[in-house]
């Protein structure tokens, strides 16, 4: 019975953080809607969460742009497909590696630097400061950081597949000479605005909502000590790659017809 029962305690206890996890994102969407008035709030995080990411997010589009076009190439050109390159590149990039991958980088940059953050606010009594203060730190922490986060996924998402685009035409033009016109008309007439570009985006907003609402979480109950805020960051990578990942499938299912 021993096994039966440590497998009951952690499922209750998962359940437990999981309520304690829906409460928080009330109170912090409650939160996102009253700073609104104060949107500088909401520019700085941007600035932090979206800024400072972008560098390795595009360096990261641009090589699996160009990974995209080597491999793309190598299997087309046996069909005498080779016209198709900028398709292959695009609707890869668009539906799947441009959400998923820069999802992926936003949260091992950003949702960590979040998680860390907050928690260093926790250990060194920020928080508690705030509150003694009259000042609601769901309000003045929380709320800017969720909305900066929401918006500066999508805009991540969609340098990432720009740039891999861009990668995939300098492999196949200029390494193996397919036609520039040809390569970018078949990516203009096979990929469409609502099919793909818009299920892209509704997927990288939902992906930066579920990354930023679990680094949230994970800073803001932390241990309030240096072991708990590292370990807290750690829970924050995994939880979101899996989440991302996860909801990949779901969203893909959704949205292409597999349900």
């Amino acid at each position: 019975m021993k096994p039966l029962a440590a497998l009951g305690r952690w499922v209750l206890a998962a359940l437990a953080r999981l309520g304690a996890a829906v409460l928080f994102l009330l109170r912090a969407l409650g939160g996102s809607v009253r700073v609104l008035p104060r949107f500088s709030l909401v520019l700085e995080q941007l600035y932090c969460l979206g800024v400072l990411t972008m560098l390795i997010t595009v360096v990261s589009g641009l090589f699996v742009g160009m990974v995209l076009g080597l491999q793309g190439y190598y299997q087309l050109v046996n069909f005498s497909a080779e016209s198709s390159l900028g398709l292959v590149v695009a609707l890869f990039l668009v539906r799947e590696l441009g959400p998923v991958l820069s999802a992926l980088l936003f949260a091992g940059r950003a949702g960590s630097a979040l998680t860390g953050e907050i928690g260093l606010m926790k250990a060194t009594e920020q928080l508690s400061a705030m509150e003694m203060m009259a000042v609601d730190p769901i309000v003045r922490i929380i709320g800017p950081r969720l909305l900066a986060g929401v918006l500066a996924m999508p805009l991540l998402a969609a340098m990432f597949s720009a740039v891999g685009v861009l990668g995939g035409y300098l492999i196949g033009h200029g390494q193996f000479g397919v036609d520039a016109g040809v390569y970018w008309s078949s990516m203009q007439n096979g990929v469409e605005l609502f099919a793909d570009v818009l299920n892209g985006i509704i997927k990288s907003v939902v992906f930066g909502f579920v990354i930023t609402w679990v680094a949230l979480f994970e800073g803001y109950h932390a241990t309030p000590t240096s072991e708990g805020v590292s370990r807290a960051t750690t829970r924050t990578v995994v939880t979101s790659s899996l989440a991302i990942l996860g909801g990949d499938y779901i969203l893909t299912a959704l949205m292409f017809g597999g349900w």
